[in-house]
């Protein structure tokens, strides 16, 4: 998890204002407080190394795991929000990751802070 970790994180900080703090024992990323970024290791063992992003709503992350269902999985309680789980095990696609993450940042982030130009 370490090497995944590292790499969310590199990218999670990047962003503006950005804070990292664990939550339900997690390593979690906030902007402002609100949540965008979660990651999980064999979360309720299920064996997987994922890290949680939000996406604009249920018909996004249900079109997301239905186009690509080894990459995207619907995550235990932050599914119900409308977040995905995107994988990071081998083969991981991190071009994707940071994209996602950094959508995920736009999502969570204040209005204001988007104005002032954002990521």
């Amino acid at each position: 998890m370490t090497q995944a970790l590292d790499r969310v994180r590199a990218t999670a900080m990047l962003l503006p204002e950005v804070s990292e703090r664990p939550s339900h024992g997690q390593p979690t990323f906030f902007v402002r407080d609100r949540q965008f970024a979660q990651v999980r290791a064999d979360h309720h063992g299920d064996g997987r190394i994922v890290v949680c992003v939000r996406t604009s709503g249920t018909d996004e992350q249900a079109m997301l795991i239905e186009a690509d269902p080894d990459t995207y999985s619907r995550p235990a309680y932050l599914g119900l929000k409308g977040w995905v789980a995107v994988d990071l095990g081998e083969g991981a696609d991190w071009t994707l990751v940071e994209d996602r993450i950094a959508r995920s940042w736009e999502l969570a982030a204040p209005a204001g802070l988007l104005e002032a130009g954002g990521r």
